[in-house]
């Protein structure tokens, strides 16, 4: 019997997870991704039209990636092969194309070759069956929780077409659980269980988006009641210790701390607490958080407001010390410091544009009278010859004397913005700058 077959299936007994018992069997009882799966969207079309055509489907878990590939194919009569990139290789995926093949021949139909956490195959198992996707051999359907762009070969990309789902809203979480309870057959429905309207938003919510993750929750809480009535009480037992979607390393991960910078740098300081809170809520090592918001003062405030740094750095240090969680009050702190500090990528700016210089004006030569002269040939060459000290000078300064190598004389990286202590620093090189000009009209 092969997966398409167990699928079809109405039983298993209660011994099914009730995520599992609960799987839609037809489109219609499809909830969630209406972006692409309503009427007239791009995938509703192709699959109403029976185009079948390779896909990825890419999102978080539990928005129905697997349940989706199953539908498709049974709408279209094909053979519904499953593997799992963790579990299986390069043999594994040669026996499935053997199984397509005969299939093909026997029943004049199409394979869907279905294989979960894709992002997890290596290059070798990734072409290992594309030739069977390119000769029409298999469909193939890919799911993943990662950037397919940046997991995926581009071979594959290039002949798959890539539909991202997105996590469920709390609403239809809701109805997935109301389903849930009515349904006897496959459901909790034959119990006859209650749910009061707050245990249910509150089960929504712990769900986070998750569609297995409230059946699953919902099925524990119908366990644990002895009334028949699933209460706030029992839902926030169950519910306790359930993190919020944050996969570190992947891509909600580098989505929020995005989210944290930004939102700093957009001088929007509760935003900037609701990301730092997302991300210590779903795990995150506050240390991390902690690097990154150095960076931010550096790179989005500089000198307009010198302390932001200072503050950061403190920051690192009171985590580093104190640890979970007195330490992400510091961290909080810096944030919200930063959020409403002046900004200023000005040194940011300038310092990419010297690095750029460095790397393609070659090897230029420091100018003689600025060359460390500690031998008698040194000198006698004039190195360090003509050196101005600049605290003999007229404001401590040596107007007119030029420190960049010749090829370079003039250049300018820095330019402060008008906002914060660069203000001060602007006014002051613009004075240095009437000096340097004075002296070249000398």
């Amino acid at each position: 019997m092969n997966d398409q077959d167990l699928f079809a299936r109405n039983g298993g007994g209660e011994n099914r997870p009730l995520a599992d018992r609960m799987r839609p069997r037809t489109l219609e009882q499809f909830i969630g991704q209406s972006h692409i799966v309503s009427e007239g969207k791009p995938l509703w079309r192709a699959i109403q039209e029976d185009r079948l055509h390779s896909m990825i489907f890419w999102g978080p878990p539990g928005t129905g990636k697997t349940t989706l590939a199953r539908l498709i194919a049974q709408h279209s009569g094909a053979q519904f092969l499953s593997l799992s990139a963790v579990l299986s290789g390069v043999k594994e995926i040669r026996a499935s194309v053997e199984q397509a093949k005969l299939y093909k021949q026997q029943a004049q139909r199409p394979t869907v070759l279905f294989i979960d956490e894709v992002h997890r195959f290596n290059k070798s198992q990734q072409d290992a069956f594309l030739p069977h996707v390119e000769d029409g051999t298999v469909v193939f359907i890919g799911a993943t929780t990662e950037n397919p762009s940046f997991e995926l070969n581009n071979a594959l990309l290039s002949r798959a077409r890539t539909y991202v789902l997105k996590a469920l809203t709390h609403e239809e979480l809701k109805q997935i659980i109301d389903l849930a309870l009515k349904d006897a057959g496959n459901g909790l429905g034959a119990r006859e269980l209650e749910i009061s309207d707050k245990a249910r938003t509150l089960l929504a919510e712990a769900a986070d988006g998750d569609a297995r993750r409230a059946l699953n929750l919902l099925e524990i809480a119908a366990d644990l009641t002895e009334s028949g009535e699933i209460d706030e009480r029992v839902v926030a037992e169950v519910a306790s210790g359930t993190l919020r979607r944050f996969d570190k390393g992947g891509e909600a991960f580098y989505d929020q701390i995005s989210a944290l910078h930004k939102s700093v740098r957009g001088s929007a300081p509760d935003a900037a607490l609701y990301w730092l809170a997302r991300m210590v809520d779903g795990g995150c090592d506050p240390l991390y958080i902690a690097r990154r918001v150095v960076r931010m003062a550096s790179e989005d405030i500089g000198n307009a407001d010198p302390r932001a740094l200072q503050l950061a750095l403190n920051a690192w240090d009171a985590q580093q010390r104190l640890g979970s969680p007195e330490g992400e009050l510091a961290i909080a702190q810096a944030v919200v410091y930063m959020a409403c500090a002046p900004k200023s990528n000005a040194v940011y700016t300038a310092w990419k544009a010297a690095l750029a210089e460095a790397k393609t004006s070659g090897s230029l030569e420091v100018p003689l009278q600025l060359r460390n002269a500690p031998t008698k040939l040194m000198k006698e060459l004039d190195y360090g010859k003509a050196y101005r000290y600049a605290h003999d000078e007229p404001n401590a300064y040596a107007a007119g004397e030029n420190y960049m190598p010749e090829h370079l004389a003039g250049h300018r990286y820095y330019y402060p913005v008008d906002r914060g202590m660069e203000i001060r620093i602007a006014e002051k090189l613009e004075f240095l700058h009437r000096l340097d000009e004075e002296a070249a009209d000398n």
